[in-house]
Parts: structure tokens; C-alpha cells; sequence
């Protein structure tokens, strides 16, 4: 008797990316575990870390539902410095004295970026500007500028590590991104910002603590409600 595949049946699968991997590459590794068509519910850059929400078989009809889903976020910022894609994809630039920034200063930018707010993607995105990824123009040096999108930030949350690193928390909705919340505060504070760091540890009910590596023995699928 022949066996059906649970995974082309459709599942939900929680994967925790590694660090340097792309979201195409952990899910390459999964598609040739389980044998089945398998879609992520939303992009992690190479340079993050965290919870990957896959669907396979029939349940990939449902990847947009889930990618809808409110996100958790928890990483940190580098003071004194900018760079380019916001992130440590570039080289930091403009080097400014971030000596001054305490507690209350990291409070009082929290509280003007909580709520709905009007924020720009970064250049070093996937966004398309006239049928071209915007990160591929910005790459070659040619000016791009992009629209500005409305955004929530629930809960947001920073914290001094060890200046000039501040640790954050933040509770978003999709489609947010925190590079460009990194940049928005360093702007703020008066002495520029990028993301040094990032860990998705939530959408919706799913958890990065439920999470798999994409490369254990086990597989274990959890049912998509």
C-alpha cells in the first residue's frame, strides 16, 4: 500500500536560519529533506538570524496569510556611525561622538517610533523601482529613492548594552524594517545608527523557541491554524 507524503499534503514548518544563510537556502535544504514544494512566509536577510515560518505541499496556498502575521524582532543597533544599507552589508561612515546617548534618550526615541508611523524601506531592499530590485541599482551606485509606507510599531524597547551597542526589542507588523528603524533613531538621537544585529523570534502564535535547525535529524511539522 502506498504511503502519501504528509508533506505534500501540506505543513507548517519552523525553521530557525542560520546566520549568513539566505531564506532561499534554507529552503532548498528543506524542499530536498521532505520531498515536497516547500515557500517561506516571509524573507530574513543573510545577515539575520531566526524564526522562518515554511509551508509545504497544499498548505503553501496559505504563506500569505501567515506572512500577514504580526513579527517579533530582537537584535541591536551600533551608535556613532551610518552606513549605506543600514546594516552591516556596508562599511560604517560618518563617525559621530555618541557618549551623550543614556537611558532616556533611548526611551524618548523609542516612544516617537511606537504606533503607526510613515517609514522609508532601505535602498539595499528588494523592492522594485521600475521593474529593477532596488538593492541591484543601489549596488551599482545609481540613486534610488523610494516611497515612504505605513508601518506599526506595537511594543519597541532599547536598552544600553555596552556603548556604543543598544539592544532592542520590537513588536511590528509586516512589512516593517528594522534597518531602516535603526537608521530613523540614529537620526533622532543626533548620532546615527545601524543594525548590528537581528533575531526574529516571533510571528503571530509561532515561536523561534519551537524552531528547528535546518539541519537536524528531526523534521517536526505543527498544524497551521
Amino acid at each position: 500500500m502506498n504511503m502519501s507524503n504528509p508533506f505534500e499534503e501540506g505543513q507548517v514548518l519552523l525553521v530557525n536560519k542560520p546566520l549568513h544563510w539566505t531564506s532561499a537556502d534554507a529552503v532548498k535544504k528543506i524542499r530536498n529533506r521532505v520531498n515536497a514544494k516547500v515557500g517561506h512566509a516571509g524573507t530574513l536577510d543573510p545577515l539575520a538570524t531566526g524564526l522562518l515560518i515554511m509551508c509545504t505541499g497544499k498548505m503553501t496556498k496559505r504563506i500569505n496569510e501567515f506572512m500577514a502575521r504580526e513579527k517579533e524582532y530582537t537584535g541591536t543597533f551600533t551608535l556613532g556611525a551610518t552606513t549605506a544599507s543600514f546594516d552591516l552589508e556596508t562599511k560604517p561612515e560618518n563617525e559621530k561622538d555618541f557618549g551623550f546617548v543614556d537611558a532616556v534618550a533611548l526611551d524618548n526615541a523609542a516612544e516617537k517610533f511606537t504606533g503607526e508611523i510613515i517609514q522609508v524601506p532601505p535602498v539595499y531592499s528588494a523592492i522594485k523601482k521600475k521593474g529593477e530590485r532596488s538593492y541591484d541599482l543601489a549596488r551599482q551606485g545609481r540613486a534610488v529613492a523610494l516611497d515612504g509606507r505605513k508601518v506599526v510599531i506595537k511594543e519597541f524597547e532599547m536598552k544600553i548594552q555596552q556603548l556604543p551597542v543598544v539592544s532592542f526589542r520590537v513588536v511590528c507588523s509586516t512589512g516593517t524594517y528594522i534597518r531602516s528603524l535603526a537608521n530613523d533613531v540614529g537620526e533622532t538621537l543626533g548620532c546615527g545608527a545601524y543594525l548590528s544585529s537581528l533575531c526574529r523570534t516571533r510571528i503571530g502564535e509561532f515561536k523561534l523557541e519551537d524552531a528547528i535547525d535546518p539541519e537536524s535529524a528531526e523534521i517536526k511539522f505543527k498544524t497551521g491554524n
